[in-house]
Formats: structure tokens, C-alpha cells, sequence
């Protein structure tokens, strides 16, 4: 991408500064307010990976990696001052964990040279990487997901005809997949109904009073924190079938269905990385972290859904560390050889065994035309009785003919009004 000359500026300035002696991971937290039962558990998982990184291999090729911890309490102001805040210690890569916060951070991030992860969260359009130069969200996406819901009810019967209700966080987060719905609704042939839910989403009886009066086939959910617990509370309510009510990846965690006991057993969810802790990592982690007293919480969350997800983000994170290592030829990079090495990520079967996380997530590459992974997305359901999640699908394709052309649109019309060159 070719900026303008300030953003220019900023850029060589970060690449000319000194080099930091660790590989600083800014962390925007969440581990107070609405949303902090979701945000505790991935702040775990992020920090514990790299705790034992450091323990069990010295860090990453030889040079330590240091988590800066900045609370945001899920709120975006707070978020952008965690980033200012943090940008000067060396940061590599960002993970805003809300589409809110990443909104605000995508175009200073960018002229300050510093990477963004919004791993299967923020702005689907950034998958366009001939636009958006510093911003990643693989291996999924919004679009993906929303894809990925109607592929697996297609898998289970024709579906035209049917009734589909959204049922979605009144935010830009759970705005994401209405025009994905829209089009494939278009494209097979179901009814789309779109019910808004207010944050925090504590009150939802008008909006499941409806779905009893107009009697969908299937909804699909993309709510967070405290909503989700009561949507399928009340789903249950009005004894809707939790084999048909699918939930993103963001509302498919222990939080949203323990408190529903066993009304809660058959609902599903999208995800695109593993579930439970039967992977060799998690002995390491036991070894190196929790066994001696340095776990970033209780320990209590190894292996829960959002703990994996924050382990699946150190990971990546770390492999494209490596990556830029490879490519630059020095252990201690900096923000530009980060992003360089984001860009070149490759995620193998053969690399994720080696990592002790085998089939834990799809295989990928990244490169400049493609920021966003293949798309792939599995489904899994809750186990009342068991109290787990289990995966019941494989990684499987999102339909790209639909999703692409939303992404060139989008991204190019963010081009032209913030006049951006595309191209790499």
C-alpha cells in the first residue's frame, strides 16, 4: 500500500528507532466490566502461551517475549488510550479483542506501523490486504461465519423456504454478517429476519416473544457476554429447539451455556480452532506455567473455549515472529519485520503437531492479496450432560462467491474515501 507522507514519516521513524531487547505483545484486556467473563479466560490463554514459551525454549528464537497487559474494560476509548499508551514500548502486533476498538486502531496502527490481529473479529473487509496493509484477521472471519452457519444448515436439508432469524449484538460487531445473510438469502432461497439486542443484552423478552409469534426454523446468534447467557436461557424459555439455534464463535463459550444447565444441551456453535485440552501443549503449559505459579489467573480456565482461543492467538502471533526472523535475518525484529512475517505466515498440520496443537485449527497461508486465511470454519455443540463442547464438523469452506466480492466492495470504497492506492 502507498501512504501519504506523514503516515510515511511515522513508519520510518519506527523502523529507525532503537530496537527494544524483547518481543513486546501488547495485550488489550478485559478483565473487568460486562464483558469480563469472556475477556479473563483469552488474557490467560494469550499470556500463559507465552509464559511458557519462555520458560520451556528461552522465548522465541532466543529472545524473550514480554505481554503488557493494558485493561480496556471492553470499552473503546479505553482501548485507544491502551494503545497509546503501549505503541512506545516496542509493541509488535495488536489484538483489540472488539470490532469497536479495531475500527479506531486500523488507520493509526497503519501509520504508525504496527500490525493488527483481529482473529475472526473487527473489520471483515481487511482481509483485502492490498488495502489494508498492517491489518490480519485469519484464519476467519464475520462473513465467514455467517457463511459457515448456512452451509451447515444446508448440510442438514434444502432450506428454501425456511425461516432464518438473526439474532445480534446492536453494535458494528453484530451488525457484520447482515449483508452476507442478505445476499445468501437472495442466493437460497430462505426468509431473513434481523432482531436487535441492546447492550448488555440483560433484557431480551421482546425480542424472543417475537421469535415464538413468528416461529423461525433456525436462528443464528452474534451476541457477547451476558447476552448470550440469556438468549439461550429464554430460547429455552419458549422451548425453541437448540439444535437449530447457532451461535458465532463469540457466543459459543462454557459462560453462555452453563447457567442454562441441561435446557442448553444440543446448542451449537461456529468456530475456527479446537475445543477441550487433550493436546500435548497443555502438558507444557502445566509443566512450565501453572506448576510454577506462573499463570496469568487461576488456572482455572485451561482448556475452556475463549482460554484456547488466547493460547490460538499467542501462537499464530509467535509463528509469524518466526517467520520475520527467517526473512529479516535477525532474532530481536521490530513492528515493520513483524508485519513482513504476518504477511508470509503459513500454518501446516505438520507445524501445528510440532507445536503440540495437532488439527487444533485449519491450515493456512497468508500473503499480501489475502490477509483473512481461507475462511474455513467448523461447528460445535454443547454437551449438557458432559458439560463440553464437541466438534461435530470439519473445517469446511465458506462460500467465497458471495464473500469475495463483499470484500473487493468494501475495501475499495474504504480505499477511495481515505484515498489509499491498493496494490502490493
Amino acid at each position: 500500500m502507498k501512504m501519504k507522507l506523514p503516515a510515511m514519516a511515522l513508519s520510518a521513524l519506527m523502523i529507525a528507532s532503537p530496537v527494544m531487547a524483547d518481543l513486546v505483545f501488547p495485550s488489550l484486556s478485559y478483565r473487568t466490566g460486562p464483558y469480563a467473563a469472556g475477556g479473563i479466560p483469552f488474557a490467560d490463554g494469550y499470556a500463559d502461551y507465552f509464559t511458557m514459551l519462555n520458560a520451556r525454549d528461552g522465548g522465541i528464537g532466543g529472545v524473550e517475549a514480554r505481554v503488557l497487559e493494558c485493561e480496556t474494560g471492553y470499552n473503546t476509548e479505553k482501548g485507544v488510550e491502551c494503545y497509546e499508551s503501549t505503541k512506545g514500548e516496542g509493541a509488535l502486533v495488536y489484538q483489540p479483542l472488539s470490532t469497536g476498538i479495531t475500527y479506531q486502531l486500523i488507520p493509526k496502527a497503519t501509520a504508525d506501523g504496527i500490525a493488527i490481529h483481529s482473529m475472526g473479529y473487527g473489520r471483515t473487509s481487511a482481509a483485502n490486504g492490498k488495502v489494508f496493509s498492517n491489518v490480519f484477521n485469519y484464519p476467519a472471519n464475520y462473513w465467514n461465519g455467517a457463511s459457515g452457519a448456512i452451509n451447515y444448515l444446508m448440510s442438514q436439508g434444502d432450506i428454501s423456504g425456511k425461516k432464518v432469524a438473526l439474532v445480534y449484538h446492536n453494535s458494528a460487531y453484530g451488525k457484520e454478517p447482515i449483508r452476507t445473510l442478505e445476499e445468501l438469502s437472495a442466493k437460497h432461497g430462505y426468509d431473513l429476519t434481523l432482531i436487535p439486542v441492546d447492550h448488555p443484552g440483560q433484557e431480551q423478552k421482546s425480542q424472543w416473544l417475537q421469535i415464538r409469534r413468528e416461529k423461525p426454523d433456525y436462528v443464528i446468534m452474534y451476541g457477547w457476554g451476558v447476552m448470550n447467557q440469556v438468549a439461550v436461557q429464554e430460547a429455552a424459555n419458549i422451548r425453541f429447539n437448540m439444535e437449530n439455534f447457532i451461535g458465532i464463535w463469540w457466543s459459543g463459550s462454557e459462560n453462555d451455556v452453563l447457567p442454562a444447565g441441561d435446557k442448553a444441551n444440543g446448542y451449537k456453535a461456529l468456530t475456527f480452532h479446537g475445543v477441550g485440552s487433550d493436546f500435548p501443549v497443555f502438558d507444557d503449559i502445566k509443566t512450565h506455567v501453572l506448576d510454577t505459579g506462573n499463570a496469568a489467573g487461576a488456572g482455572d480456565q485451561i482448556g475452556t473455549v475463549l482460554y484456547n482461543r488466547g493460547l490460538y492467538a499467542a501462537m499464530l502471533a509467535a509463528e509469524a515472529v518466526k517467520t520475520a526472523q527467517a526473512i529479516h535475518g535477525v532474532a530481536d525484529i521490530n513492528a515493520a519485520q513483524m508485519r513482513d512475517g504476518m504477511e508470509a505466515l503459513e500454518i501446516t498440520e505438520e507445524k501445528m503437531a510440532a507445536l503440540g496443537l495437532p488439527a487444533f485449527g485449519p491450515s493456512f497461508k497468508v500473503s499480501c492479496e489475502n490477509h483473512g486465511g481461507p475462511g474455513l470454519v467448523g461447528m460445535t455443540q454443547w454437551d449438557a450432560g458432559a458439560k463440553e463442547w464437541k466438534m461435530i464438523s470439519d473445517f469446511s469452506p465458506s462460500d467465497m462467491d458471495v464473500i469475495q466480492p463483499l470484500i473487493d466492495a468494501d475495501s475499495m470504497a474504504y480505499a477511495a474515501e481515505n484515498k489509499i492506492e491498493a496494490g502490493c
